[in-house]
């Protein structure tokens, strides 16, 4: 079998159905082979990056390893962004990128380059992949293809990188590639049960325990496993950026988001609680603030992580329990079941009463126009035919993850340690893809969206149901707000030197239906007509004001009780 016809067949042996991709030399013998093959869809989109992110999708939402194909040179460099967006969100993936032939490669030689675009991309995506390999002959084929799927599932998931020359894929191949078991991965790490008892007792004994949800639930595809243990020990649940689906919003326990941006509320039930079970989190700058040791306080802390150098790394002081989340989720399930644990009814009315006083809703109230929490609140009510919300990464992130109303079945996506601008369409694209028929809600601010706004005719090629509500603020938002902090509000490249276009009128110039508005009598109305047909794309453009600010924001410097407006930063902020 020929050596890319055997990459086909095997891709879809192990469940692939989608590959991204932007056409080039050196993956063309790749492209025919799946094109021939007919049995994955080859969704072309128009930018590297925008595969990656894509890509980066599909793994979240199915628990799969998605794939994104470059060729060589700038194909494979512009992937790196969504390399690391994978890496850095635990999103599992296969990215494959074409080589020059084996006989045009500098190899040793004192020069920069011999092939066109030759360009050694296994070293620079290494520190962004957990393996990265060129393959070097035929018989690596198999054998990398196999421990590629295996370790992007394998503990926490990732991103891994193949680069096939071009010469290597005409090669015949010698394998079946229905030889390797689908899903196949190594045994997870189970916890020290004699530290859950531990930590059951406590839970039992405390007066205002707190669970911490992060992103680790969903990469480690165990919400309903966690749903079921908080529901057991019956502890009010707040959740970090990456796990707004961690619970529905509805649900009883859930409280809100904490950190930087986090709801006033949430950071304030922090700061009071005794106990804190951290499970799926790696307690970042953006969650705790910068004061790690009011975060820790006199708490007790249990933290929960597959990867040892995660706990006790910026919060010092805490519990470690080194394990996958299933084994731990499963086991505490198991010893829960001895115990009965009490309704913490006091300290339940009290996250109550703090969440009534610091609704999310009046942070912005003197704001001008459009009150960008209502916008989400209205826009989650519109919207239960959505399988997904997608954030864009800016202001509108961060209000889309203090409101939205994400329901049971419904996933909420954005990029959180790479952070990264212009992610927001490309990976509506991804989970449209995966989740054929069903529609998806774009939330973007009007910068980030320009990043990638060519995929808009990826939409409409492929008749994807995304749902687009642009946020135009006409600046970038959160540096503009950055800036009014620490520069005296000097606005270069955020506000000065900065535009918008009409973004409705683009969305006609591709063929998607659209409207704008800027008043908030006219947010249902639009909303109304985005969802009149929920099988067609729709561009609804926001008028937000300039100078609205993603509040309330840990003032830098001081605990996460302490937030701006009302505390002001000690110092500038480094991240």
């Amino acid at each position: 079998m020929k050596a890319s016809d055997y990459v086909a067949a095997y891709l879809h042996a192990q469940g692939v159905r989608q590959v991204f991709e932007v056409v080039g030399g050196m993956i063309t013998h790749l492209l025919d082979s799946l094109g021939r093959q007919g049995n994955i869809q080859i969704v072309s989109v128009h930018h590297e990056q925008a595969a990656a992110f894509a890509a980066d999708a599909v793994g979240r939402v199915t628990g799969r390893p998605a794939v994104a194909m470059a060729t060589s040179g700038p194909g494979a460099t512009n992937l790196l962004t969504g390399v690391a967006s994978c890496y850095f969100d635990s999103s599992p993936a296969v990215f494959i990128t074409g080589q020059v032939n084996r006989h045009e490669q500098k190899g040793d030689r004192p020069i920069r380059q011999l092939g066109f675009q030759e360009t050694d991309i296994v070293p620079m995506a290494a520190p962004i992949t957990k393996g990265a390999w060129r393959v070097q002959s035929a018989e690596d084929v198999p054998v990398l293809l196999e421990k590629a799927f295996t370790l992007a599932v394998s503990g926490r998931p990732g991103p891994v990188l193949l680069d096939i020359p071009m010469d290597v894929q005409r090669l015949e191949v010698n394998a079946d590639p229905h030889a390797w078991p689908l899903g196949a991965h190594a045994d997870e790490m189970g916890p020290d049960s004699s530290v859950l008892e531990d930590l059951l007792v406590d839970v039992s004994r405390a007066e205002r325990p707190l669970v911490l949800a992060g992103g680790g639930i969903r990469s480690a595809r165990v919400a309903d496993l966690f749903r079921l243990l908080v529901e057991r020990i019956r502890v009010p649940v707040v959740h970090s950026l990456m796990a707004v689906d961690g619970l529905p919003y509805e649900h009883p326990l859930r409280v809100g988001m904490i950190g930087s941006y986090g709801n006033r509320w949430a950071n304030l039930a922090l700061g009071r609680s005794d106990l804190l079970l951290v499970i799926g989190s790696r307690l970042d700058v953006r969650q705790t603030g910068s004061d790690t040791g009011a975060f820790k306080g006199d708490r007790i802390v249990y933290h929960v992580d597959c990867e040892d150098g995660e706990v006790n790394n910026r919060v010092t002081g805490c519990c470690a329990i080194l394990s996958h989340l299933r084994p731990f989720l499963n086991e505490a399930l198991r010893i829960s079941a001895r115990t009965m644990f009490r309704e913490p009814t006091q300290w339940t009315m009290e996250i109550k009463n703090l969440r009534d006083k610091w609704p999310d809703t009046r942070e912005l109230q003197q704001t001008p126009g459009i009150n960008p929490n209502e916008l989400m609140h209205q826009l989650s009510r519109a919207s239960s035919a959505a399988v997904a919300y997608v954030a864009d990464v800016g202001q509108h992130q961060m209000w889309a993850a203090q409101s939205l109303e994400v329901e049971a079945g419904q996933r909420f996506l954005t990029s959180g340690g790479m952070g990264a601008m212009g992610f927001g369409l490309p990976a509506a694209v991804g989970t449209a893809v995966a989740r054929p028929g069903c529609p998806v809600v774009l939330v973007a601010g009007d910068g980030g969206f320009q990043l990638n706004i060519q995929e808009l005719q990826t939409v409409v090629r492929n008749s994807l149901p995304v749902k687009m509500v642009v946020l135009n603020n006409r600046c970038h938002g959160m540096v503009r707000q950055f800036q009014q902090t620490y520069f005296h509000e000097r606005y270069q490249s955020t506000y000065w030197g900065y535009s918008t276009p009409d973004f409705c009128r683009v969305a006609q110039a591709y063929g998607i239906n659209g409207c704008s508005i800027s008043k908030s009598g006219e947010v249902e109305h639009a909303l109304e007509r985005m969802w009149e047909d929920p099988s067609t794309p729709f561009l609804l453009e926001v008028a937000i004001d300039t100078f609205a600010n993603a509040y309330p924001k840990i003032a830098f410097g001081h605990p996460m009780t302490e937030m701006e407006p009302f505390a002001s930063p000690i110092a500038m902020e480094g991240t």
